[in-house]
Parts: C-alpha cells; structure tokens; sequence
C-alpha cells in the first residue's frame, strides 16, 4: 500500500471559495477528472490526499484524504453517480467530476483541451475510509496545522505547500497511516 498527495489548482479553496470541484468528499467519495497521472498508477487499496490550491490571504492546508476502492471509467461513472455529473449550480460554478454526458463525449462545461480528453476519462476512482476537513472549525484548524504537518512528515522545512512537496509526492504506508490519524484527529479536536 501506498500513498500520494498533491497540491489542487490555484485558487482551489473549498474553506474560502466553495469551489472544489475534483475530488468530491461525498458518499463516496471520488476523484473523477484531475490528476490523470496519479489516478492511472494508484492502485486499490492505495490512499489519495489533496491540499488546497494556492489563494490570496490564506493559509493552504490538507483537505482529505480518501483509500481507493474502485477504479471505473467515466461513462460508467455518469450511470451510477448523477450527482456528480457535471453542471451548473445556482450561481452559475460549475459542479460535478464526471466530464461526459450520456452519450460518453466530452460534456460542454469540461473546459479541458479535446485531445486530453480519452486520457481523464479513464480511472475514476470512488474511494472509502475518507476523511475530510469540512466545518469551519476543521478548515481553521487545518490552515494552522497542516504546514507543521507536512514538514515533519518529508522532514523537510517551508513556507508554502509546494516548497515542501513539490506538485505531488509519494507516501509510504506510515505516512498515510499518520495523515490519516492526522486529519481524525483534526476532526475531533474541532468538536
């Protein structure tokens, strides 16, 4: 078993901006259209985590993390989970990680470029034994933490996500173990 953690977009910011769109924190969760490279090598039973995207005035932190469970395609992915197709919502954001419509192209609000497209429809993941920080609290205790977190973890000082590890990096079984142990406990001190 192994793990990866990756830093999302800029400006990717569920605690600030409500506009995480991939991977969604759900029943089940799911990681369904970025990062084609680490959901292609993951494999069942590995564990995927995501740090937020670089933002104005605030602080990066882990967001969740997620093992593995099922690796699926897009098409079958749109069968099963409607909820995660995508959309418009209220305010006009774009929602969802299942990039196909019904008939299995290319959705119209998938902003990608058409020849990456056969590549991100390939290895949806749906993932269990997640944990997500999702309350205000969860989100202040983890913008204050998770950079102590992460040096301690590759032993490795920084002032920024990236400085520490890179766009992405591989875990061993202890330190998805101890992230996962991390973001629970994250979880219960902020009840």
């Amino acid at each position: 078993m192994k793990g990866y953690i990756y830093i999302t977009g800029t400006g990717a910011d569920p605690g600030m901006h409500d506009n995480l769109g991939d991977p969604l924190f759900g029943d089940p969760p799911t990681l369904g259209a970025c990062m084609t490279n680490l959901r292609q090598f993951a494999d069942l039973g590995d564990y995927l985590f995501v740090v937020s995207g670089k933002t104005p005035n605030a602080q990066q932190y882990i967001i969740g993390g997620m093992r593995v469970a099922e690796k699926i395609d897009a098409l079958a992915a749109y069968g099963r989970f409607p909820q995660n197709r995508l959309k418009r919502d209220e305010n006009g954001f774009v929602r969802g990680n299942i990039i196909v419509d019904a008939q299995g192209r290319q959705h119209p609000l998938d902003h990608h470029k058409p020849d990456t497209f056969e590549r991100r429809i390939r290895n949806y993941i749906i993932g269990d034994q997640s944990a997500a920080l999702q309350t205000d609290r969860e989100i202040e205790l983890g913008r204050e933490r998770s950079l102590r977190k992460l040096s301690e973890m590759f032993e490795r000082p920084g002032n920024r996500a990236i400085d520490i590890l890179g766009r992405h990096r591989k875990l061993d079984e202890g330190q998805v173990h101890g992230l996962m142990d991390w973001l629970r406990g994250i979880k219960a001190a902020a009840k």
